[in-house]
């Protein structure tokens, strides 16, 4: 089954083509540009290296959300446009599932992937592997930090906050820390059933700061 993968929902950019578990051509930056930049030209260079055409793609699989409102509206956007136009399945994936799919199989710590959300608030939900599959504990959210370690404690058991965000909110986190970028290969293994393409849409949790001024906006007027 070939796939494309895409995982835009923070500012780290991971796109790959794969083959069944074959892993045809990859591409993760952490580069201050803009995805819509990025996006497009990068999953070109990924067909050109792979020699793989886009019109013999089984699937596209797309980070859903939550994340950067813009990263996640440009990858969902471009990842059903592509479906839709190569007449091929798309499938969604929650980002921070994602990124907790970098951690090993073999770590049975309870992994807290962490999305900055800014104001001492992050995106988040927490999973742990069984049996080499990746189970939801808590389902992903919005929380402030003091709620998240107040969560944490109640379970009693050893965690690690993982990706790229950490770095900057180490002073805030109380508990290990991996600093990872995300890896789109991971979501091959993380796909089950395919989205209807023209009702899919992002998972934001949270709207947009605009989208916040624009309501009050609506309701004061």
């Amino acid at each position: 089954m070939n796939l494309l993968l895409i995982d835009t929902s923070n500012q780290p950019m991971s796109i790959a083509l794969m083959n069944d578990d074959e892993v045809l051509a990859i591409k993760t930056t952490n580069s201050k540009k803009d995805h819509s930049s990025q996006l497009m030209p990068g999953i070109q260079s990924l067909f050109n290296e792979s020699n793989l055409k886009k019109q013999e793609l089984d699937g596209i699989v797309v980070a859903k959300g939550p994340g950067s409102y813009t990263g996640v509206r440009i990858g969902v956007t471009v990842a059903k446009t592509l479906a839709y136009a190569l007449n091929t399945k798309l499938y969604g994936v929650s980002s921070l599932k994602a990124l907790a799919a970098t951690i090993d199989t073999n770590d049975k710590r309870i992994i807290v992937p962490i999305f900055d959300a800014r104001r001492q608030a992050v995106y988040t939900g927490l999973y742990q592997y069984e049996n080499n599959q990746l189970n939801t504990i808590e389902k992903d959210q919005y929380i402030s930090l003091e709620a998240l370690h107040k969560k944490l404690n109640a379970l009693n058991q050893p965690y690690v906050f993982v990706g790229e965000d950490t770095e900057k909110l180490s002073e805030l986190l109380h508990g290990d820390i991996e600093t990872k970028l995300p890896n789109a290969t991971v979501m091959k293994h993380l796909i089950h059933q395919p989205e209807n393409i023209h009702t899919f849409v992002p998972n934001y949790i949270k709207l947009s700061e605009a989208e916040r001024n624009w309501l009050n906006q609506q309701k004061n007027s």
